[in-house]
C-alpha cells in the first residue's frame, strides 16, 4: 500500500523542538542570502575572492540542507491535516501532495523572529494549499476558494448539530449557528451539491446506468415514428388523387416538402398567377381533401 509505505518513510524523521526549528530557520535564511549574493555576483562585474565564493556556496548548500530537514520533520503535520479533507473528491495522496506544496511555501516564508512555533505558521499554508486544490480539481464545477471554505464550515457545523440534536438540523438552526441568513444557508447548500453522472452504475449487478431510468421527453417513440411514416405515405397517396397544381399548392402552403410554409403571394410567384387565384385553388383543394373518401384515411392516424 503506497500510503502506508509513505507514512512509514516520513515517520523515520524525528520531530523538532522550538529551539531546533529556530536553528534551522537561521541556516535557511543564511542560505537564501548566500544564494542571492551569488546570483548578484554572476550578473554583475563585482569581484570576490575564490575563498569568499567557496564560503557563499557552502552556506547556500547548508541552507538547502536545513530547508530539507525542516520539511521532512513536518511531513507528518501535512498528513494529519490532509486526513480532515478526505472523502471530498480528492484522493488522500493527492491531498498530501498539495499540502506538501503549502509546507514548502511555509518553510520559505517562515520568520523565526516572530516567536511562534513553525507548526502553527505552517498549518495555515498547508490548509490553504489543500482547499485551493480542492476548489480547482475536486469539483466538476469550479467554485472559488473562499466559497469552498464556507461550504466546509457549513458541513462541519451540520455534522456537529446532527450529533447534538440526533437529527438533521434545519436551515434556521444552521443559520443561527453560523450567524448568517437562512437564504445564505440555502445558497451555500446549493453550491455544495455535486453533479451526478448519467453514466453512474445502478444496482448490485452494475449493468445499468442512471441515464437508463431518466425519460428523454424529446426522444422519438418507436410506435409514433412508425405511425408518422405511415401517415406520410397515406398523405402522398391522397395528394396523388389531386391534380398536379392542386397537390403542388397544398405542399407549398403547408410546407409538406421542406417544412417551410409559403404565403399565397409566394406560391403565386411560383405558378405565375395572382394571390387571389392561389387562394381559390387552395379553397377548392381543401374542400376535396375534406371529403370522407380522402379525409377518413388520414383521420385514422391523427386520432
Amino acid at each position: 500500500d503506497s500510503v502506508r509505505a509513505y507514512l512509514k518513510q516520513i515517520g523515520k524523521v524525528a520531530l523538532l523542538n522550538a529551539e531546533q526549528e529556530v536553528s534551522l530557520a537561521k541556516r535557511i535564511e543564511a542560505g537564501l542570502y548566500a544564494h542571492h549574493k551569488l546570483d548578484e555576483i554572476l550578473n554583475s562585474e563585482e569581484k570576490i575572492s575564490p575563498m569568499q565564493k567557496r564560503d557563499l556556496r557552502e552556506i547556500d548548500r547548508d541552507g538547502r540542507k536545513a530547508k530539507n530537514h525542516l520539511l521532512e520533520a513536518n511531513l507528518r503535520l501535512v498528513v494529519s491535516l490532509a486526513k480532515r479533507y478526505t472523502g471530498r473528491g480528492m484522493a488522500f495522496l493527492d491531498l498530501i501532495q498539495e499540502g506538501n506544496l503549502g509546507l514548502i511555501r511555509a518553510v520559505e516564508k517562515f520568520d523565526y523572529t516572530k516567536g511562534y512555533k513553525f507548526s502553527t505558521y505552517a498549518t495555515w499554508w498547508i490548509r490553504q494549499a489543500i482547499t485551493r486544490a480542492m476548489a480547482d480539481q475536486a469539483r466538476t464545477i469550479r467554485i472559488p476558494v473562499h466559497m469552498v471554505e464556507v461550504i466546509n464550515k457549513l458541513g462541519r457545523i451540520q455534522r456537529e448539530l446532527l450529533q447534538d440534536l440526533g437529527r438533521e438540523p434545519t436551515p434556521d438552526e444552521l443559520a443561527r449557528e453560523m450567524d448568517i441568513t437562512v437564504d445564505k444557508v440555502l445558497e451555500i447548500q446549493q453550491y455544495a451539491r455535486e453533479p451526478i453522472s448519467l453514466d453512474q452504475t445502478i444496482g448490485d449487478e452494475g449493468d445499468s446506468q442512471l441515464g437508463d431510468f431518466i425519460e428523454d421527453s424529446e426522444a422519438v417513440i418507436a410506435v409514433d415514428a412508425v405511425s408518422f411514416t405511415l401517415l406520410q405515405d397515406q398523405l402522398q397517396d391522397v395528394l396523388h388523387t389531386l391534380s398536379e397544381r392542386e397537390a403542388g399548392v397544398v405542399k407549398l402552403r403547408f410546407g409538406l416538402t421542406d417544412g417551410m410554409p409559403r404565403t399565397l403571394d409566394e406560391i403565386g410567384q411560383v405558378y405565375g398567377v395572382t394571390r387571389e387565384r392561389i387562394r381559390q385553388i387552395e379553397s377548392k383543394t381543401m374542400s376535396k381533401l375534406r371529403h370522407p373518401s380522402r379525409s377518413q384515411v388520414l383521420r385514422d392516424y391523427l386520432e
